[in-house]
């Protein structure tokens, strides 16, 4: 009867073990995908966003005098212009890493890299955004307390191409954002998975 537990169990374990490596492969491959599509999307929307935005120009005359409004005529908006660029640059080259990952098989020390870069530029697309934003709000209605008057009501075309390029570039920040959380409960995944390794080969 005890040979027969012990079969019974061995065989209970290995289908357990047989499993959890099936859903851990399964879970790995399903953020793989996710951590792919999520840097595709981020790429596509601040290239879309750089295009619209390197094409938004409106000539004007007022009082006699031709007024162009374009991006590059104010710091915020080149600022938000550099941080679309090297996100979309860094989300396409991130792009080989994670399949190089993929590829590979993940560590804690990779998986802390990549944890980082989607750190770094979480933080440069909501700066680039936030300065986009600040400047765009006193183009669309001013501030009356510093005397700054609404330049939207003369210039609506580049003002809306501008609000387009400024929801694209957030989009790309969610998506970076949802990066950043997946690339953290991965690293804390991995250095769990390190200590409970490091605690087996500890006991005797």
């Amino acid at each position: 009867m005890a040979p027969e537990v012990a079969r019974d169990k061995a065989s209970f374990m290995v289908q357990a073990k047989s499993l959890s490596l099936a859903v851990s492969l399964n879970t790995t491959t399903s953020l793989f995908m996710a951590q792919t599509v999520l840097r595709v999307f981020a790429a596509v929307s601040t290239l879309a966003a750089i295009c619209v935005m390197a094409t938004s120009s409106q000539t004007i005359v007022l009082f006699g005098f031709t007024i162009r409004a374009h991006y590059s005529y104010s710091s915020a908006t080149r600022f938000l212009f550099v941080t679309d660029a090297i996100v979309c640059a860094s989300s396409l080259l991130s792009l080989i890493f994670v399949y190089h990952l993929s590829r590979s098989g993940s560590n804690l020390k990779t998986c802390f890299y990549l944890f980082l870069h989607d750190m770094v530029i979480t933080v440069l697309a909501i700066s680039g955004c936030a300065a986009g934003t600040a400047v765009g709000y006193i183009s669309r209605y001013g501030e009356e307390k510093m005397g700054w008057m609404a330049v939207c009501n003369r210039v609506k075309s580049f003002c809306n191409h501008m609000t387009i390029s400024m929801v694209l570039s957030y989009v790309a920040f969610l998506s970076y954002l949802a990066l950043a959380v997946m690339s953290s409960n991965k690293v804390i995944y991995e250095a769990n998975g390190e200590y409970q390794r490091n605690e087996r080969q500890a006991c005797p």
